[in-house]
């Protein structure tokens, strides 16, 4: 699995999925969709457009990735979990096919997906990107909207070392006079976008450039803001495009999106005195608005439980992160994860002083033990580590 092993398990390939939809008699066409793609912010601006969605009474799909503690947080309806029983008969029943054709774990669970909203009947289903999106294994649905929030560098070993690069594999969703809404644009990303936009004759809407009320949110990021407006941005097209939504529930959905959806792993609060905020972000532009909000924080000691995964770039993320902070080390159960001891000793070269400890739980168990009550705890730099917490 691409989750746990990295890049040995990527397939940038769409033939098993198109091989996959045809054996499963094409789940794809049963029911309308959203696609939403960008380097950081995807996951939140899809639970965001599918708590509004319910809001309104629509049954709502909703496919995202990775989980954090469990499996069936991937597939959704209207905030519900897939259950087990629909899991393991599903892999029961073509479980052959799954063998013969040496699907990924990523494509079984695509397929999984968009043969659950289609056995449900759902309205509409919200489709987050796995990777990239050119050659992702959801690329196979025709949206109502596409979106992609933004690029940033991460990923490069898959998706290309520059910005423009990275922006093209993202912009492989943009299909033929489907609208486009993007979140965030570059200096080296907006024109590529007009390009391919105009080629298949696709409206495209910068979200930067429209004015949108902020609504209140339950989810607390500062970074939220932004996914908040190209959310709603999306949520106008929508209507344009004949889906009755109302102000009132744009407004309760996203000031309703965790209870709505369930997500985690967003600037969370786990507990006061000490206050403890964990949080996914694990990419130099996830970081940046992470940590910025960290500093705007108070408390009298900062504490972080830190561990990251080893296809990671410390020289560009390790400085991001304040010197005065207390930190405990640790790696996650995974084999992506990056060995403590290497991360501790690259930390020490930027002035990040801890200590390392032998799991994630120990280290998080002695964090809380030495913050006094005015003190915060930040646990992140992966999503891994983040779940092991939660």
């Amino acid at each position: 699995m691409y989750q746990r092993q990295g890049k040995a398990a990527y397939k940038a390939d769409l033939s098993n999925i198109v091989l996959l939809a045809k054996h499963l008699g094409h789940p794809e066409n049963a029911f309308k969709s959203i696609h939403v793609a960008g380097t950081n912010g995807k996951g939140s601006t899809s639970h965001m457009l599918a708590s509004v969605l319910q809001e309104e009474g629509y049954k709502v799909g909703l496919y995202t990735s990775p989980h954090l503690k469990d499996f069936r947080e991937r597939i959704k309806i209207n905030g519900e979990m897939i259950s087990k029983r629909s899991v393991s008969g599903f892999v029961r029943k073509h479980r052959a096919f799954f063998e013969a054709n040496k699907l990924s774990f990523f494509e079984m669970t695509v397929g999984l997906a968009f043969d659950h909203f289609r056995k449900e009947k759902v309205d509409i289903a919200v489709i987050e990107v796995g990777l990239g999106g050119r050659l992702d294994s959801t690329n196979i649905v025709t949206p109502e909207v596409s979106v992609i929030t933004n690029i940033g560098l991460d990923h490069t070993q898959f998706l290309g070392i520059t910005l423009a690069e990275i922006a093209i594999e993202k912009a492989g969703i943009i299909k033929p006079k489907v609208p486009v809404i993007i979140g965030e644009t570059l200096a080296e990303t907006k024109p590529l976008f007009a390009r391919i936009a105009k080629e298949h004759e696709a409206s495209l809407i910068m979200a930067e450039d429209e004015m949108v009320p902020l609504y209140p949110s339950d989810l607390k990021g500062n970074y939220q803001k932004l996914n908040q407006r190209t959310a709603v941005v999306a949520i106008r097209v929508l209507r344009e495009r004949g889906w009755d939504i109302s102000e009132a529930n744009i407004e309760k959905g996203l000031s309703n999106v965790v209870v709505n959806t369930g997500l985690l792993g967003r600037w969370q609060l786990l507990q006061e005195q000490p206050k403890v905020v964990c949080d996914t972000a694990h990419n130099k532009e996830g970081l940046t608005q992470t940590l910025k909000q960290l500093e705007e924080s108070s408390f009298d000691q900062l504490h972080v439980v830190l561990g990251m995964v080893s296809d990671k770039n410390l020289e560009q993320l390790l400085p991001l992160f304040p010197k005065s902070a207390i930190y405990y080390f640790c790696e996650p159960k995974i084999e992506r994860a990056l060995s403590v001891d290497v991360l501790e000793e690259k930390a020490k070269e930027f002035g990040l002083l801890g200590k390392r400890f032998p799991s994630v739980k120990q280290a998080y168990k002695t964090a809380l033990e030495n913050a006094s009550p005015n003190d915060l705890i930040y646990v992140g730099g992966s999503t891994f580590v983040v779940a092991e917490v939660l």
